[in-house]
């Protein structure tokens, strides 16, 4: 079933609005968008002057209100949508599993879940869906985004702010969220910047649009942390803004995390001691060096931005030296320097296709970095970290086919198996596998493909994303943007109070973005 905005019947405009260039004006011509919100051709010659005629009718109308979406912005829904039971018929299934790329075959949703893959199955309550010539996989999951962050991503004015959480602002109503599931992402971990050695915790989030923010928030998440190295940290270029908060040079940046660490590794000891014995008076509660307790008890990862090979052996050292493991290097566009290190270190790696020489100290980076990595033994995702590049990001993992010889079934797990691995959440989503949740896309053709089309993206069973509903809105839109333009001149034209219209700028943030 599908929800679309349809203005009500009686939503209509009073107005017939007409566009021409002004020249001679006994000849017009140009654009009119007439009362249904349709554009025709017009013309027109002047045959008289013009003669004001008094209104005799005074008639008082209300503007109807327009229904209220979920969520309440374009490409809402009048109602939440809810799951449905689906079966999917003739296939060609990217399982991510043993079973591999599987053709003509059927999957049957059920309650949220995964609940059969084969041949000929049948539900009697199922809505069938022609996939015949179609390709389903599983949603696309990107392992370092910022969109749908509200009111800035650093908390960058101290060199460890691991007391904040992301999870405290997440804007359920960004339309970057439509588009990401327009292209078939399914779920994101949303990071904190890169502004400070330490930063914030981060929010693992299942697209669910038209749901609460809380709602979106993935349910019992594994907990992550964001660190940094390299340039952004030590404040390089952040020009005279606040050019002395320590650190400042890379041989400082390591005595952070030395100094916090051994501060947490004593915290943890006060309170295991006073837990055990219940004797005097509690430790102070500090929330920043219990998260950072948390990492040395393995309880929190470190997904680290990073770049230059020096500054990811360093971290390496450093987690080793107070008995733990960094989870996942991103971005790492030096990693194919030191895979064998990382390997060794058990460390998995979320990194760009091909970004290269966009600042210094990225200039030794090569589109073969991925692969290189991968082929090392490493666990490698690609990720966007910016809110275009990650509704294509089918298209980021067709980069590991060009440029290293990554066979296509091993490329697509680059941006869904594998961040779901970094993410500890390959038990439940990342394939199409009976029991995981029904996170699944169906695209027109191969999805490394560039004319591939996410036509339906689904979580939980639910379609938040269906191509053929996406058209339909797009017309309702503009009938209701013709709509609300009418009641404006109608209210202009009784002599109300207006004002010009106010365009309001939507912040993109990145891992440096700052906010004062």
């Amino acid at each position: 079933m599908t929800t679309v905005i349809k203005p009500a019947d009686s939503l209509k405009t009073n107005f017939t609005r007409l566009s021409t260039y002004l020249g001679n004006t006994s000849n017009l011509a140009g654009k009119a968008i007439v009362k249904d919100g349709k554009e025709v051709n017009w013309s027109a010659t002047k045959t008289s002057d013009f003669k004001v005629e008094a209104d005799t009718k005074k008639e008082e109308k209300i503007n109807p209100v327009q229904p209220v979406t979920y969520p309440n912005v374009a490409f809402g829904n009048q109602e939440k949508l809810t799951a449905q039971t689906l079966l999917f018929k003739n296939a060609t299934i990217w399982t991510n599993e043993k079973e591999g790329i599987l053709e003509n075959t059927d999957v049957l949703i059920k309650d949220g879940k995964i609940a059969a893959v084969g041949k000929n199955l049948s539900d009697p309550a199922a809505t069938v869906i022609d996939a015949k010539g179609k390709h389903l996989t599983s949603g696309i999951i990107d392992e370092h985004s910022h969109i749908a962050i509200s009111k800035g991503v650093n908390e960058g004015g101290h060199n460890s702010s691991a007391e904040v959480t992301i999870q405290d602002v997440v804007n359920s109503e960004d339309p970057n969220i439509y588009r990401d599931l327009a292209g078939g992402v399914t779920i994101s971990q949303l990071l904190h910047g890169s502004a400070n050695p330490i930063g914030g915790r981060s929010a693992i989030v299942k697209w669910k649009w038209g749901r609460s923010p809380e709602e979106m928030l993935y349910k019992n998440q594994p907990k992550f942390i964001k660190f940094a190295l390299g340039e952004n940290v030590k404040q390089s270029n952040w020009g005279n803004v606040n050019p002395t908060r320590f650190p400042q040079t890379r041989m400082g940046v390591e005595q952070v995390f030395i100094d916090y660490f051994q501060r947490a590794k004593e915290y943890d000891l006060a309170w295991k001691n006073y837990n055990s014995s219940k004797k005097g008076k509690a430790p102070r509660v500090d929330l920043e060096l219990q998260t950072l307790a948390e990492i040395i008890n393995k309880e929190r990862f470190i997904s680290c931005h990073s770049y230059v090979q020096s500054e990811i052996l360093m971290l390496m050292n450093v987690a080793e030296k107070f008995n733990f493991r960094v989870n996942t290097f991103t971005h790492i566009l030096e990693g194919y320097k030191v895979a064998d290190k990382m390997k060794e270190h058990g460390v998995g790696a979320s990194t760009f296709s091909d970004w290269w020489a966009y600042k210094f100290e990225v200039n030794d980076a090569i589109p073969f970095n991925g692969p290189i990595m991968h082929n090392k033994g490493i666990v490698v995702a690609y990720n966007s970290d910016d809110a275009e590049m990650s509704r294509r990001l089918n298209q980021e993992a067709a980069k590991a086919v060009k440029y290293g010889n990554i066979s296509e079934e091993e490329a697509w797990k680059f941006v869904t198996l594998n961040p779901a691995k970094l993410l500890h959440l390959d038990d439940k989503v990342g394939s199409i596998k009976v029991g995981k949740d029904a996170d699944v896309v169906l695209w027109n053709t191969n999805p490394l493909s560039i004319y591939a089309k996410a036509e339906k993206t689904i979580i939980e069973g639910v379609v938040y994303f269906d191509i053929q509903r996406d058209e339909e809105q797009r017309k309702a839109i503009a009938k209701e943007r013709n709509v609300l333009i009418g009641q404006l001149l109608e209210e202009k034209n009784k002599g109300m109070i207006t004002q010009e219209p106010k365009k309001v700028e939507r912040t993109e943030y990145h891992c440096d973005s700052l906010e004062y």
